[in-house]
Order: structure tokens, then C-alpha cells, then sequence
């Protein structure tokens, strides 16, 4: 349906016609996008049923568990805005080096218990050590074998050798957020470019990496900057994108920016569904600030979130998540990507 058509239609048609055109192969454009975000609150429903028609010929009612590790916590040297862990942060969090392999087994079974999918292992640092790469590409495969857990790495900005040795480790994706849209990436962080977060990306792409990459909801970014982010993570045909909604942590460059509302947060879900329809999309960071009791709402575009707690901050309570997702008639799928669903709480 051309824009100016989707402009004259307000009923639920205009959403299912932009679905029809994804699910036969098709993509919707900038405009089209900027319509999602803009839409109003009596269309929101008609918007996540086209969104999670698309979402459910991609991943049907299966919902995948990430649990994230802060492995080594403070101490960056960037200046990233968002971060209670940056230079610039003076929010109170646990600072500590790289924690030991048994505290990092020791999680990943807790991960495994809670039905995670995948194991994260972040780092707080511009980049990593030799000594922190050949820590993960150590632990990796111990993880793995007694575990079955895929394994995302978050490390920083990454070299091409350094990729490939992750990627020859048994690491199966690298997280590395865009963040935001290329014009704003200069007001939220000086100390590094937005070009070099995508050298970053092609650098594992380049060694076979799975890229997981997304970005941050609510830091003072114009529309066209979430659009310019959904649109380039297309182009870089990220798998796996996480959408944060910022949690404004006190002692932050960006404590007491406006909060977005549920409601522009299941917007900016739908719309990254709809401009990337076969990425794992996932509720990520601020979920529980930002979405409140419309969480469950979220799993309609998306079909992943984390579970358990962030990496200075609490999440919620992984019952409640499990609960959640029974209640949408939803499964919880974990192991590889051919694993069975699993009864959520199951």
C-alpha cells in the first residue's frame, strides 16, 4: 500500500496491509516506520496484531530466555552517557575485574536453570584484553559442554583477529549495540565513534559471528533516529536485536531524562519487527520501568527478553516472567535452535 494510501486508511487495514507486504517478501520503508512510531493510541492494538503476525510466521508462539553476566563490572575508560558504568558515571555499582572461571560456571548453571537459551558475558571496557579474550574463548566451551548454553559475548570494540578467535572458541554471537541512529551517536558518546561500533560488527560478521546488535529507547534521540537505526541493523542483517528502554540511573550523564511511555515503548517494538522480520527481537533493559504492567504486550512484535537481572540493575523476578509468558499461551524455547518448546515454568 503506497504512503499516501496509508495515510487516507485509519482503520486496522492499514497495518495488516504493511504485513501482507513483509510476509510476502517485502519491505516497508522509512515512512511507513515513521507512521508505526507515530500512531496513535486507539490503532496501538491493531498495530501489534499485524506486528505479531509477522512475528508468529517467523517464531510462533516460542518466546527464547537470554541471561546476561556482568563479568567484569566499572572501570570503563568510555564516556557513553546511558552507562552507570562509564568514566563519566558516578551512580553507585560493584566495581570489579574480571570474575573467575568457577563464578562464571557457577552462573551459567543458574542460567541453564532458568531456562536460558543463551549465556552473555559482558565485560565493561573499551575493548578486551588478550588476557580477557583468552578467558572467554576458555570458558566457552566449558560452558557449553556442561550446559548446551549458546554463548553471546559482549566485550567492547573487537579487532578481526580478535573476532576470530572467538568465533574459533565455539562463541556463537557477539552483542555490540548501535546504540542509536549514526546523527545523534555524537551526544550520548565522544570517546568512540558510531563507524566504529559497525568496523566492530563487520569484523565479526567477517568471522562467521552471529551479531546481535540493538539499541536504546527514550536517551532524547528524534524519531528518525530509532528509524536510522532499525534501517541500518537491516542492512548489517543483525540476528538478534535488543531493544532497550533507557533506565535514567541516577549519577548518570542522563539521570532524569523524560521516561518513554508503554505505550511508545510497544511502538518502537512493532516498528523493528516490521522493518526486520526475521530477527530474534528482544524486550531488553527497562522493561520493567518502562512497560509496567503492558509487558506482556511486548512479546507480541518480540520473541525474547531477558531473564533475571541487568548489569548494574534488577530485573524482574523470573517467575513473574515464566507466569507471563503461560499466561500468553506462549513456550519458552532453550538449547539449540532445533530444540523442542518447553512448557513455560516448565
Amino acid at each position: 500500500m503506497p504512503l499516501a494510501e496509508l495515510s487516507r486508511d485509519t482503520g486496522p487495514g492499514r497495518w495488516h496491509a504493511l504485513a501482507d507486504r513483509v510476509l510476502g517478501g517485502g519491505a516497508i520503508d522509512r515512512d511507513e516506520a515513521r507512521a508505526i512510531l507515530e500512531s496513535s493510541d486507539a490503532e496501538l492494538l491493531d498495530v501489534l496484531a499485524a506486528a505479531y503476525r509477522v512475528r508468529h510466521r517467523h517464531f510462533g508462539t516460542t518466546v527464547q530466555l537470554f541471561f546476561l553476566m556482568n563479568a567484569k563490572s566499572g572501570l570503563c575508560p568510555e564516556d557513553c552517557s546511558y552507562c552507570s558504568q562509564s568514566k563519566v558515571s558516578e551512580a553507585e555499582i560493584p566495581r570489579y575485574n574480571l570474575l573467575s572461571a568457577p563464578k562464571l560456571m557457577e552462573a551459567a548453571k543458574l542460567a541453564a536453570e532458568r531456562q536460558s537459551k543463551t549465556f552473555c558475558i559482558v565485560i565493561s571496557a573499551r575493548g578486551p584484553s588478550q588476557r580477557e579474550i583468552d578467558f572467554v574463548c576458555d570458558i566457552t566451551p566449558r560452558i557449553k559442554q556442561a550446559y548446551g548454553l549458546n554463548i553471546c559475548a559482549c566485550l567492547g570494540l573487537l579487532t578481526p583477529e580478535q573476532a576470530r578467535q572467538l568465533a574459533a572458541a565455539g562463541v556463537d554471537k557477539v552483542n555490540h549495540n548501535l546504540n542509536t541512529g549514526e546523527r545523534y551517536y555524537g551526544e550520548v558518546c565522544t570517546t568512540h565513534t558510531y563507524a566504529d561500533r559497525v568496523a566492530t560488527l563487520a569484523a565479526c560478521r567477517a568471522a562467521g559471528l552471529q551479531l546481535c546488535s540493538g539499541g536504546i529507547m527514550g536517551m532524547g534521540e528524534r524519531v528518525d533516529d530509532l528509524i536510522d537505526m532499525a534501517f541500518e541493523l537491516r542492512t548489517l542483517e543483525v540476528e538478534s536485536i535488543p531493544l532497550n528502554f533507557l533506565n535514567a540511573i541516577d549519577g548518570t550523564p542522563l539521570e532524569g531524562v523524560g521516561k518513554v511511555t508503554p505505550r511508545d515503548c510497544l511502538r518502537g517494538l512493532a516498528m523493528m519487527r516490521m522493518v526486520n522480520p526475521t530477527a530474534e527481537i528482544r524486550i531488553a533493559g527497562g522493561r520493567e520501568i518502562h512497560l509496567g504492567s503492558l509487558q506482556a504486550l511486548g512479546l507480541y512484535p518480540a520473541n525474547s527478553m531477558f531473564v533475571g537481572d541487568y548489569l548494574t540493575t534488577k530485573g524482574q523476578l523470573p517467575e513473574a516472567d515464566y507466569r507471563m509468558i503461560e499466561d500468553l499461551g506462549f513456550t519458552i524455547t532453550r538449547g539449540s535452535e532445533a530444540a523442542e518448546p518447553v512448557p513455560a515454568g516448565g
